[in-house]
């Protein structure tokens, strides 16, 4: 095999399929990444069983061939090549010359025929939508998965299509985060778990750009991801997502509306007297006159007053501060409608289309604080 590429796109293409390495495993042949100029294109691909990528880069085969690479090394070294062209060759002995410039590399590959590759998926069932739109709901939610892998399916996010209406949900037993959109075309109902890893790798890669769509298609047991030359492969996660339409209520005793920016800030500065893994909850005291926060915590105290516009009942109630963080973070709306219950009820953060809904369970300040 012998090919010839620049720096930028070889980087751009080890960079986007090593996501799918993985970082630890009993099988070296996982750790590399695919080389393949067997069918007229240079084709990357990394694969750790759960999650694979394919990128197809621009460059020239002087001769076909297929060859397994090292990914960490393979990276590091084109990372740290000059900035011009990379030629690639490999003998039958499996031994690959790198040169670029004057600086030429001589390491051992291996057979590409012991490779996995993707799975062969058959895409009849597909949706599309902007790059944009996938990357910015991700975002919106991806927060609030868990990362105990106790229960499999808090550690994924519900995708659910419904003619022209796609929902995106994630929990972690303490809040939920869910994004409503609407498509430009109508499809038939589905119901899919999505590992938060893949999530994260997809928006990581996926360029974002408006004007340019990503085809995402379904199988019982595996979803494909399709963007520019890029194809990335997952495994669903298995089983029933939680009945969410159960823990979702209209009813609401106190309803505040906040300027978004000024709480945010003001809650952020409370944090700064909260060590890493303390669980001091900012306590929000909701009156005629305004919302007053509070935290107290072994490095000091702060309080301070927001304007609020508020229907309903006083009500002093106490949260996780990163939970508030995290939700209001990703909303773009100036202003934001919080509707509460009682202490020990959960706190809703919506819009009146309800294009977004986050749900913050409360914290028991009278025995943390």
């Amino acid at each position: 095999m012998k090919l010839v590429c620049s720096k930028a796109n070889l980087l751009n293409g080890v960079q986007t399929v090593s996501k799918a390495v993985p970082s630890k495993t009993t099988m070296s042949i996982l750790e590399c990444i695919l080389v393949d100029a067997t069918n007229g294109e240079i084709k990357l691909t990394a694969n750790d069983m759960e999650l694979g990528i394919e990128t197809t880069i621009e460059g020239q085969i002087v001769e076909k061939g297929i060859i397994a690479l090292d990914a960490k090394m393979f990276l590091e070294i084109v990372r740290k090549l000059p900035d011009s062209d990379i030629t690639i060759e490999t003998d039958a002995s499996f031994k690959v010359v790198i040169t670029c410039e004057k600086a030429k590399f001589t390491i051992i590959g291996k057979s590409g025929e012991d490779f996995s590759y993707l799975p062969a998926v058959e895409k009849d069932d597909s949706i599309v939508m902007s790059q944009f739109t996938l990357k910015e709901v991700v975002r919106q939610t991806i927060f609030s998965i868990s990362d105990n892998d106790n229960n499999k399916l808090m550690t994924g996010e519900l995708f659910d299509i419904n003619g022209e209406e796609f929902k995106i949900v994630s929990l972690d037993g303490h809040r939920i985060s869910i994004r409503k959109i609407q498509l430009k075309n109508s499809y038939s109902p589905k119901k899919v778990v999505v590992p938060g890893k893949t999530l994260n790798e997809v928006s990581k890669i996926l360029p974002g750009d408006a004007d340019s769509d990503v085809t995402i298609s379904f199988t019982e047991k595996h979803i494909v991801f399709e963007f520019d030359k890029t194809v990335v492969v997952s495994r669903l996660i298995e089983g029933e997502y939680f009945k969410i339409d159960q823990m979702l209520s209209s009813d609401y005793e106190t309803k505040v509306r906040v300027n978004k920016k000024e709480f945010l800030s003001c809650i952020d500065r409370a944090t700064l007297l909260v060590k890493e893994g303390d669980k001091k909850p900012i306590i929000v005291n909701i009156t005629d006159s305004g919302m007053e926060l509070k935290i107290n915590s072994a490095l000091g105290s702060m309080n301070e007053e927001i304007d609020i516009q508020k229907q309903g009942k006083d009500l002093m109630i106490g949260f996780n501060p990163k939970f508030l963080i995290d939700a209001l973070r990703v909303i773009d709306d100036e202003e934001v409608d919080l509707y509460m219950v009682n202490p020990k009820a959960p706190c809703f953060i919506k819009n009146a289309e309800e294009s977004y809904i986050y749900l913050i369970l409360p914290v028991n300040f009278t025995t943390v604080a």
